[in-house]
């Protein structure tokens, strides 16, 4: 079982950033694939960034890539979005989510724990 806890959501605008954390704890928190995906009111959940357990490999989706930066302290058993450039189109609730390995990590229904989210919006 995996426990996870985010926050640093809020209320910014366009052309801002944002850090969100998520505290993981449980047996296997530190050897878990880390995910971090969205949901926009009326639209699916989407997958947004994801990280090896070692830090190693990351995935971006095509629409963050190059503002978003996924990171994770092993120590602290803690995951990071670091959210740069933020548009409008970045408003939703994000959510962070864990699985056991490196396949899939864009299919938001291979997550075995997830969190309870937090709001980011955007305004223009």
């Amino acid at each position: 079982q995996v426990q996870l806890v985010e926050s640093g959501g809020g209320l910014v605008q366009a052309g801002d950033s944002l850090r969100l954390s998520c505290a993981a704890s449980g047996r296997t928190a530190s050897s878990s694939t880390m995910g971090w995906l969205r949901q926009a009111p009326g639209k699916e959940r989407e997958f947004v960034a994801a990280i090896s357990w070692s830090g190693n490999v990351r995935y971006y989706a095509d629409s963050v890539k190059g503002r978003f930066t996924i990171s994770r302290d092993n120590a602290k058993n803690t995951v990071y979005l670091q959210m740069n450039s933020l548009k409008p189109e970045d408003t939703a609730v994000y959510y962070c989510a864990a699985k056991q390995n490196l396949y899939d990590t864009d299919q938001p229904d291979r997550y075995e724990y997830w969190g309870q989210g937090t709001q980011v919006t955007v305004s223009s």
